[in-house]
């Protein structure tokens, strides 16, 4: 009889050739647990995806209730359901009164098509400038926009019609004209290695879409629902998006993403052509009740005060003379090492020790570090000494 490992590499597709193969039984809170009970703390959130910890409570018996009620019931946009009102409504009441008209979808890649799709039939434009070392998903529109040719050379040809600037450069934001329909940008690119923009920046770059007539799309997929240390991550810069782009982090560990405007942008996909934009699932019932009650608990337990201090701790605990540099902000971190194979050997090291970390798709010498946003102090300080014995056997 085949082992699930076996049956894994068998007959799942693969994305790498070297997957970690860690076999998962249960998850709780900070940790998830293998068939022999060994406990492994998340330190990425399976990818900026639990924050409020895994299998929280209340999302849990959301779920449950939801699920006593109704699952599926048809493509989106059709029904009133309460799970997609509710959710919506709140959704509004904790973001600026601009973005206001919710557009539920099943991912991060879906909700970046659906705001391509609209920036363009808002503005009559088709021009869509996006920055170097971005990443937006990897359907084939959010591919056209991904910022690194080395994901894209083997599925070119891609969208026409894209133009990319460096990201935190003033200067490139002239770049954007009356053509241009809309910029796509990460608040906090991610796969980059976690970089931070300047505030000056941000405020330019807001001031250049006024004045050209082009939305701006903030992509808060990894930024959003307290990672930063504020609810959105544009709430560091003290300004607004025109299209906000929301999942990972939005369903406490449901699939669900978002694409948010105003009722007068969103609007025009509801006519020349009706159903400008269709998604079958997307705002599932269930993952919406998830997704309510996951953004109830970031509120009511004020999850992201803390997110300062506990991005102060790990500055304080991880110091190393082969740590380069630490970006990000909040638990948005990045430690940047010399070589992949540096991070390769650290990861597996701390792995080995029950401690899960990983890497970046357009950084591979930098270290992710994005847990949950419950970790305590005590499992920081365990984490960082176990990163910090793995810098310390490393021989290269």
């Amino acid at each position: 009889m085949l082992s699930p490992r076996q049956l894994f590499l068998l007959n799942t597709a693969q994305t790498s050739p070297f997957p970690r193969l860690l076999e998962i039984e249960r998850a709780e809170g900070m940790y998830l647990y293998d068939h022999s009970g060994k406990s492994y703390m998340d330190l990425v959130s399976g990818f900026a995806v639990s924050n409020i910890g895994h299998r929280h409570p209340r999302v849990v018996q959301a779920i449950k209730d939801q699920a006593d009620k109704y699952l599926h019931l048809t493509v989106y946009g059709e029904y009133v359901q309460s799970p997609q009102v509710r959710f919506a409504e709140k959704l509004s009441s904790v973001l600026p009164a601009s973005l206001s008209s919710v557009y539920f979808v099943n991912s991060g890649a879906e909700a970046t098509e659906g705001a391509m799709k609209l920036a363009k039939r808002y503005t009559g434009r088709s021009e869509i400038i996006a920055c170097r070392n971005s990443y937006h998903g990897s359907t084939q529109g959010a591919l056209s926009v991904m910022g690194n040719e080395y994901y894209k050379q083997a599925y070119r040809p891609l969208l026409p019609g894209i133009r990319f600037i460096e990201f935190n450069n003033l200067h490139d934001l002239e770049q954007i004209n009356s053509e241009t329909a809309a910029i796509i940008i990460e608040t906090i690119q991610g796969e980059a290695g976690v970089r931070v923009p300047d505030p000056e920046y941000m405020w330019a770059l807001r001031k250049r879409c006024d004045e050209t007539g082009t939305l701006l799309i903030l992509d808060e997929i990894q930024t959003g629902f307290g990672r930063t240390g504020k609810l959105f991550g544009f709430e560091n810069f003290n300004i607004k998006p025109d299209i906000l782009l929301l999942a990972k982090g939005m369903g406490g560990g449901m699939p669900i993403g978002a694409f948010i405007s105003s009722i007068e942008v969103m609007s025009v996909l509801q006519e020349n052509p009706i159903l400008g934009h269709i998604t079958t699932f997307g705002g599932h019932p269930v993952s919406c009740a998830a997704g309510l009650a996951n953004l109830e608990v970031i509120l009511e337990e004020n999850l992201y005060d803390e997110v300062a201090d506990k991005e102060s701790l790990f500055k304080k605990y991880l110091q190393h003379p082969e740590i380069k540099e630490i970006r990000g902000k909040g638990l948005m971190l990045s430690i940047q090492l010399s070589t992949f194979e540096q991070v390769e050997y650290v990861s597996n090291y701390c792995s080995d020790k029950g401690i899960i970390i990983d890497w970046f798709l357009h950084c591979d010498t930098a270290m992710r570090i994005a847990p949950p946003l419950i970790i305590s102090e005590e499992e920081i300080r365990l984490a960082c000494t176990i990163i910090l014995e793995a810098l310390d056997s490393y021989l290269p």
